[in-house]
């Protein structure tokens, strides 16, 4: 028999400050019952996991090398029957930028995709992490085909999703060459869950900490919860959570009759 499934993901940008931030409160309040978090920025003994745990929360955490950066999460209601930490590529998996969590046929992924606006050292890396993303998703979809991914891409992938996409066209994360990686990754059978249901503008889910952008809503749309395209009928309903301010993104919150 077929339950709702709701699943939400969000960039914390700090997993100890979010939380002292109210984040497992707002968890609870809208009953989320996966969460896929990036940007934990921290080890897992720097982690408070008492305060996920007595909320009734199983945590899985897959940290950086480096101190203080990156890192992904799955916090789920529900004890997963496997859960893979990285993708068995050390230059990428030494980042902590991967992990997946398998529910019965299902499978949830919280990935960080690298931001490239740092310099073209990091653009270049970006654009290699994300082949070598694209090539492993292809493989893994073959024996695990009902996928969810969900993340901070690091990517608006049309006009729609950024506020000024003139004055950003060459700046990173609005990139000709990254937004047409993001169509062909959608093309190869997947689906912008948020989009699917929302095709109005103005909708975004991170802001500059700069120029006062959030109340201006003057953001960028790079958060997202991408399923392979067959699970569209389970589908129900989805959203962008502008109102928690944990971090300087906000979640995506999705259900799904699976």
């Amino acid at each position: 028999m077929k339950s709702k499934l709701r699943i939400a993901t969000y960039n914390v940008n700090g997993i100890r400050s979010s939380l002292s931030k109210g984040l497992v409160d707002w968890m609870l309040e809208e009953d989320i019952d996966v969460l896929c978090v990036q940007e934990i920025k921290a080890n897992i003994d720097q982690i408070p996991h008492f305060f996920f745990e007595e909320a009734g929360y199983k945590t899985y955490w897959y940290s950086a090398e480096r101190k203080g950066y990156s890192g992904v999460a799955i916090i789920s209601k529900q004890k997963p029957d496997k859960v893979e930490y990285g993708m068995g590529m050390e230059l990428y998996d030494r980042e902590g930028r991967f992990i997946r969590a398998d529910f019965g046929d299902l499978s949830i992924v919280s990935v960080y995709h690298p931001s490239g606006s740092s310099g073209d050292e990091r653009l270049a890396f970006k654009m290699e992490w994300l082949e070598a993303f694209t090539s492993y998703i292809n493989e893994l979809k073959k024996i695990r085909p009902n996928l969810i991914i969900c993340g901070d891409f690091n990517i608006c992938h049309q006009a729609i999703d950024i506020h000024d996409p003139i004055r950003n066209a060459k700046v990173s994360g609005f990139l000709p060459e990254e937004r047409q990686w993001l169509t062909e990754f959608i093309d190869s059978g997947f689906r912008d869950s948020f989009r699917m249901l929302h095709p109005e503008p103005h909708q975004y889910t991170w802001w500059s900490y700069r120029a006062n952008a959030r109340p201006k809503n003057l953001g960028w749309r790079i958060d997202y919860i991408m399923h392979a395209n067959h699970l569209d009928d389970t589908l129900i309903h989805s959203a962008i959570a502008s109102d928690a301010v944990h971090s300087d993104h906000c979640p995506v919150i999705c259900d799904y009759n699976v």
